[in-house]
């Protein structure tokens, strides 16, 4: 039982990448227009585009794929009864019978799409831990303020929202970690998780539950004392080791995005008219 070693959102891995290099503020904009374009693509054409680009970018990144697939595995059992969900209670009449258990029914317009709605949420599971993966927790925070900025003019806190946003994120790997190591202290002490029906496993991890919110909330009181220790002060007046510029790099790379972006969303019958 490794949690860490298959839940890999909000962790970084150092890489000396062109996709490392990009500005923060660039990736999260790239992230945002190709999680748009996920959800406007309607074919397979698109689809298959996309996938061909997202290698793309893994590739130029020097993620291991292994390592960025490992991640779809906390959403497998969710991606599975998505499918399931989508298939026999979409709702869709007429369509063409494929095979029929009963009063269930399934047809091709909706194994259709079932397979496009599991892509999008596979698509947009890949595209967010690329943003995590390639940019770390100070980049992101500091990008995710320069962003809010314009906003505080309108009372919205920048900083302090960039950094929970950013805290939370960070510790979604510690506090995994520390669930495995309490699931493994009360397994040497004849706890079961692993057998027995799902409202059993269930059941089995109400104990973990107490000292996993103990440790994050000491956790949380030990990180507020540090940053006051070291007179911590955001906001306003707060200077940075490395400031943010964007470079033509970063240009270069939100043009090829948003390019790749609107040929997804072009429809295959719509080339083939235009190529006529």
């Amino acid at each position: 039982m490794e949690l860490t070693r298959y839940v890999t959102i909000g962790q970084y891995i150092p890489r000396e990448s062109p996709v490392h290099r990009l500005d923060p503020r660039s990736k999260i904009a790239a992230v945002t227009v190709l999680t748009v374009a996920v959800f406007v693509v309607r074919d397979f054409s698109g689809y298959g585009l996309l996938t061909l680009f997202l290698l793309g970018v893994v590739l130029a990144s020097q993620i291991p794929l292994g390592y960025l697939l490992r991640g779809l595995r906390p959403v497998l059992f969710l991606l599975l009864m998505t499918l399931v969900l989508n298939v026999f209670f979409s709702g869709i009449q007429g369509g063409t019978v494929l095979f029929q258990l009963g009063p269930v029914v399934a047809t091709r317009e909706a194994v259709l799409r079932a397979v496009f709605i599991g892509y999008r949420l596979v698509a947009l599971v890949l595209v967010t831990s690329l943003l995590t993966f390639t940019t770390s927790p100070v980049q992101l925070t500091d990008g995710i303020e320069r962003i809010l900025r314009p906003f505080r003019r309108l009372g919205v806190p920048a900083h302090e929202l960039a950094m929970m946003m950013t805290i939370a994120l960070r510790f979604i790997p510690t506090l995994l970690e520390e669930t495995e190591k309490i699931m493994k202290a009360q397994m040497a002490r004849g706890a079961e998780f692993e057998h027995g029906n799902i409202l059993r496993r269930a059941r089995a991890l109400v104990p973990v539950l107490v000292p996993l919110f103990v440790s994050a909330f000491r956790r949380a009181d030990e990180l507020a004392l540090a940053m006051e220790a070291r007179c911590y002060r955001g906001g306003e007046h707060r200077t940075r080791m490395k400031e943010l510029r964007l470079a033509p790099r970063d240009a270069v790379a939100l043009v090829l995005t948003l390019a790749a972006s609107f040929v997804f969303t072009i429809p295959y019958t719509t080339w083939q008219a235009l190529l006529r």
